[in-house]
């Protein structure tokens, strides 16, 4: 197969043909159709995630076909179409059998505990517990576009932030994860604030269901701007893009017993970030972190696309070839694109 391959972090990434995997008894092969470049792979490829082991091939939002089955699968067959959540769980343990494979204890990430999907064949194991069945309606990149941000993005609305209409919710960054929370609260009928430092964004972000927008670097005080428009502070608040300031405005910005959901990364020198304390003792606020989407809450997600109430692919920017997604990911940190890049070309 050819996949994206590294051999060090921060080394720039080769096209190569790899050996093609094969199924485990309880696993599939999948042909990858399509595959989102997130902000996640490139903290992989810096070196920030324990998870991978060298040499590695990245990707982890993933849509195609089964091409192999393992003998102990029992609910899917060659042929069909699937998706997978970026966060997948053993099946047998406490947290799976309750439900929450999203914290599994002996979880496994396509791109990050294996090889992953920029590449033409992708290897997922314990099938039955985390394949998606794809449905018709939907295309094999909007798909891909689901696998980290929008669903971690719609359980961390829905579920964690528990967002309903009529509240404000503010969003601290409009990339993949931040324009997907966007979308999905005003598709619930809450208000959202787009907050980021790029006009553009801002712009698009607008078109996507923001009510208002901040430009972090246009005002002196991100959380009182916040408070302002919405008459004493967000009911919810979303860091999508991880980072000590956005973290610290996040919880800030919230009115009293707000709710605050982290889920941009926060690795490296970004590990503790500042949190106002005093705050969350005093207004009772909530802090919450949100890691993915269990397989089986992805109905809900799916029921409100193919309803046309969610639009995600709305949210590609760009479909690139497998050579292209290379200096996509190398420059990651310094990107300036709208939307989510998808690799539709292998």
């Amino acid at each position: 197969m050819r996949a994206m391959y590294y051999e060090a972090f921060q080394a720039t990434p080769d096209i190569r043909v790899l050996p093609d995997p094969t199924p485990t008894a309880g696993g599939v092969v999948i042909k990858v159709e399509a595959t989102g470049l997130c902000r996640s792979d490139w903290h992989g490829w810096m070196g920030h995630d324990p998870d991978i082991r060298l040499p590695h091939v990245p990707g982890h939002e993933l849509a195609g076909k089964v091409v192999a089955v393992g003998k102990a699968v029992r609910r899917f067959r060659e042929g069909e179409r699937v998706t997978v959540p970026f966060v997948s769980g053993c099946g047998h343990c406490g947290e799976c059998r309750s439900g929450n494979s999203q914290v599994c204890e002996e979880q496994f990430q396509p791109g990050f505990t294996h090889w992953g999907s920029f590449a033409e064949y992708v290897a997922i194991d314990h099938a039955d517990h985390n394949l998606v069945h794809l449905p018709d309606a939907i295309d094999y990149a909007t798909a891909a576009s689901l696998g980290c941000r929008f669903a971690t993005s719609f359980r961390a609305v829905v579920d964690q932030a528990r967002v309903t209409g009529g509240e404000w919710v503010a969003v601290h960054g409009c990339g993949g994860v931040g324009l997907s929370a966007i979308m999905i609260a005003a598709a619930l009928g809450a208000n959202p604030i787009a907050i980021d430092i790029s006009p553009e964004k801002l712009d698009f972000a607008k078109k996507m269901g923001a009510v208002a927008a901040i430009n972090a670097r246009a005002v002196s005080d991100v959380a009182e701007a916040v408070r302002e428009i919405t008459g004493g502070g967000a009911h919810a608040s979303v860091d999508a893009l991880g980072s000590p300031v956005t973290c610290f405005n996040s919880i800030k910005n919230l009115r009293r017993r707000g709710r605050h959901v982290q889920v941009g990364l926060m690795l490296a020198d970004h590990a503790t970030p500042q949190i106002p304390m005093a705050q969350v003792i005093g207004h009772e606020l909530e802090i919450y972190g949100s890691h993915g989407m269990q397989a089986w809450r992805y109905d809900a997600m799916l029921s409100m696309i193919e309803s046309g109430k969610l639009a995600p692919q709305k949210l590609i920017g760009r479909h690139i070839g497998l050579e292209e997604a290379v200096p996509a990911l190398t420059a990651m940190d310094r990107a300036t694109e709208l939307g989510i890049s998808v690799i539709t070309r292998f």
